[in-house]
């Protein structure tokens, strides 16, 4: 049992020191230089949403689909609608994915939680342009690409998003707290753990609690928390031998809090908002703490 802890010890260690090697000097003091989103940031974001999205209009298929199980840009692709649904040559589609994490890892304590009430991740796949009409079916081409298509993705039609103005301000290291609305960096695009500027990360505030799109949260982290993101020694921040202490035990409540970043709305959900990090001092990992600006 003592080898099988150590083991798995060294296997957490070894991870999350690839993982924040992978991401230092990516995450670290970068800030996100354009004015406005771009098409790949508002179209490819993806929505949490405890609302079920209609599944009734879908992807049936597409060319050389005996030998191909997905499709890619210039590739044709049939869908369930055509004439008899209104649906004509020219009308575009968003397309769309419920998905989840295959891992099913917990890489904080009150992440299936929070994931649960948020709802289900809706992923973005891409766009389609309809070519030809028939009476049942229409045939669509793929103009904006965010991943592989397959049978049974969903299949709505296109809405345009808001692209909200970014503003020119740096984060602030030593930012007091605003008094508003505060949350949790509950997931991101593609279920990462450690992200910086230009990702997306996923947020238990939405339209439910006031959070529309343009909205910016400050993203921080408490200090001598017992429940910390990364593993390590119970109170290392203060008493851990050999690295020095302090005859008090110092608290989150009573140290100030490390400030690591900033992100604009893009999209909201009922119990959730889809944040682009447009500026991050260093890397920020599911788990961070936002506050409403």
């Amino acid at each position: 049992m003592h080898n099988q802890f150590i083991h798995r010890t060294i296997n957490t260690g070894l991870s999350l020191g690839l993982g924040l090697l992978a991401f230092a000097g990516l995450a670290r003091a970068q800030q996100y230089t354009r004015t406005t989103p771009t098409q790949v940031d508002l179209y490819c974001s993806g929505v949490v949403s405890d609302k079920a999205i209609p599944d009734d209009s879908y992807l049936i298929s597409g060319e050389n689909s005996r030998y191909r199980s997905t499709f890619a840009p210039g590739d044709n692709v049939f869908i369930n609608r055509g004439s008899e649904n209104g649906v004509k040559v020219g009308d575009q589609f968003d397309v769309i994915r419920a998905v989840k994490d295959a891992t099913d890892i917990s890489w904080f304590k009150d992440q299936p939680m929070l994931s649960r009430a948020m709802g289900t991740v809706y992923s973005d796949i891409g766009r389609l342009q309809v070519v030809h009409v028939d009476a049942k079916t229409s045939t669509a081409e793929l103009v904006v690409s965010c991943g592989l298509m397959q049978r049974g993705d969903i299949v709505r039609p296109f809405e345009a998003r808001p692209a909200p103005q970014l503003h020119e301000a740096k984060t602030d290291p030593f930012a007091p707290s605003s008094g508003k609305k505060t949350a949790m960096i509950v997931s991101t695009k593609d279920f990462g753990t450690i992200v910086g500027s230009g990702r997306i990360v996923y947020v238990n505030l939405g339209s439910g609690q006031g959070v529309q799109v343009g909205d910016y949260f400050r993203v921080f982290r408490y200090q001598g928390t017992h429940t910390d993101t990364l593993y390590q020694i119970k109170d290392m921040s203060y008493k851990a031998y050999g690295y020095g202490s302090t005859p008090v035990a110092y608290q989150w409540d009573n140290l100030p809090r490390h400030v690591l970043g900033e992100g604009i709305v893009l999209r909201t959900g009922p119990n959730s908002s889809t944040v682009l990090l447009t500026d991050s001092r260093q890397e920020i990992f599911v788990g961070d703490y936002v506050e409403v600006e």
